[in-house]
Formats: C-alpha cells, structure tokens, sequence
C-alpha cells in the first residue's frame, strides 16, 4: 500500500507525537503506512502526489483568521506552503481529510468566509449528519447524529462555492464538508477520544481557550462526553483510499 502522509503543525512535541499516535490508530495504520511532516518544524518539501494513498492535516495553534500583522514569520511561511499544495491537491482532487485546521487551511483556499462567528468552546458537540452526509462514503456507518470532540476559535461562517456541506451542530453550522468528489474538512477532531482531549487540555491550558483555573472542570466535562463514532471516519478514509 502507498502510505498515507499526515501535515502537522504543533510546536509542542507531546501535542505532536499524541496526534501522531492517534491518526495511528483510529486510522487503522502503522508507521510505515503513515508518514508525518512536521511543517512548523522546516519548509515544506516537494510533495509528489503519487507516492501517496492520500493526506491527512492536523488541527493547529494557527487560526486562518488571524489579522495578517499579528502572524508570526512561521505561520506566514505554513500557510503559504500548505496554499500552494493544497492548490495542486484541488486540482488533482486528490484525497485530502483536514481536521480542525482543515476547514480553515481548505476552505479559505476555495473562498469560505472563515471567522470567529462559530468559535466552540473545548467539549463535546452533537454533530448531525444531513441527507447528503448520509450518503457519503466517509460517514458511512456512522449514526445521524453523533458526540465529537470540539475546540476553536475558528470556523467556516459561509461554505465556498461548490461545496458540499455533510454535517452542522446547534453552535456550529458547518462541521463537515466536501470539496469536489475526494476533499473533505471536519471543524470536529475525528482523531480524539477522551484521553487524547485531556492530553490536549492539559498542554494548552493557557492558549486562550478556556481560563487556565478551569481545565480542571472542562477535563471533568470531557470525561462525561460519550465520543465513540468520529474514529469511523479516519477509517473509511483508510478503506476508501487505500491504493498500491
């Protein structure tokens, strides 16, 4: 099988391995089925798409809505770089699974408005899945309506042009969508279940999503949530677009 390639962005190196891990194994892959890039780490190689099944794109510290000015030289140079792949991914409609940081990085390579209108708190969030969300590969299995695991400060307010919208929350409209027939973008993180979201609560207890003296009790919160299904959907990427 031609490996799968994660694009990572996060600084920390217990968010990155843990991420990492858990593509891992809800994906269903091993080390050599999935190769990761570490982009904040150094410039982005030349990506040759055939050498791939398909990519995955991590969630991010970075918001795609940022006022330009209070970018750091790092996110600048991510951004370009994951721009000018992702123009030759929507060219080739070559299978792509952003989470997170997907709906920000595509959407807005396809002219979404993406904003702070949908921010959602660290938790959970019941995701319904609309009649073309049923009908879709990547949600196949997957129940009409489903806990995911959210967090950020970020969101697709209006969908880009052509695109499919597949699943909403009450707090978030767009939690999941496809661009032509192989590009999708969940805003909830389909590689969390609740150890990996209290890893990540615990490392950015004081990034300004919750006030640092309340991780205790959004922990608490996460532990409550009953986060089973969004897993699926790395799998049926996995089983769809797997190729030799």
């Amino acid at each position: 099988m031609l490996p799968f390639l994660l694009l990572a962005t996060r600084a920390e190196d217990d968010a990155a391995m843990g991420e990492y891990r858990a593509f891992l194994n809800f994906a269903g892959l091993t080390p050599s089925d999935l190769r990761r890039i570490r982009v904040e780490e150094a410039p982005l190689p030349h990506i040759r798409l055939e050498e791939y099944s398909g990519i995955f794109l991590g969630g991010s510290p970075f918001n795609s809505s940022d006022p330009e000015e209070s970018k750091s030289p790092t996110q600048h140079r991510v951004e370009r770089e994951l721009g000018e792949l992702l123009d030759r991914v929507i060219e080739a409609d070559f299978p792509f699974l952003g989470a997170c940081y997907g709906v920000g990085t595509l959407g807005r390579r396809q002219e979404a408005v993406i904003d702070r209108t949908f921010a959602e708190p660290i938790g959970s969030a019941e995701i319904s899945v609309n009649d073309d969300g049923a009908r879709d590969p990547l949600l196949a299995g997957l129940p009409p309506s489903f806990e995911a695991f959210v967090g950020h400060k970020e969101a697709c307010s209006t969908l880009p042009a052509g695109a499919v919208l597949l699943a909403s929350s009450s707090s978030c409209p767009v939690q999941m969508f496809r661009v032509k027939q192989n590009l999708y973008a969940t805003q909830f993180h389909p590689e969390l279940d609740v150890e990996g979201l209290v890893e990540r609560i615990r490392i950015y207890r004081h990034a300004g999503y919750f006030p640092p003296d309340q991780a205790d009790a959004v922990i608490a919160r996460a532990r409550a949530a009953k986060v089973s299904w969004p897993q699926q959907i790395l799998r049926n990427f996995v089983l769809r677009y797997a190729r030799d």
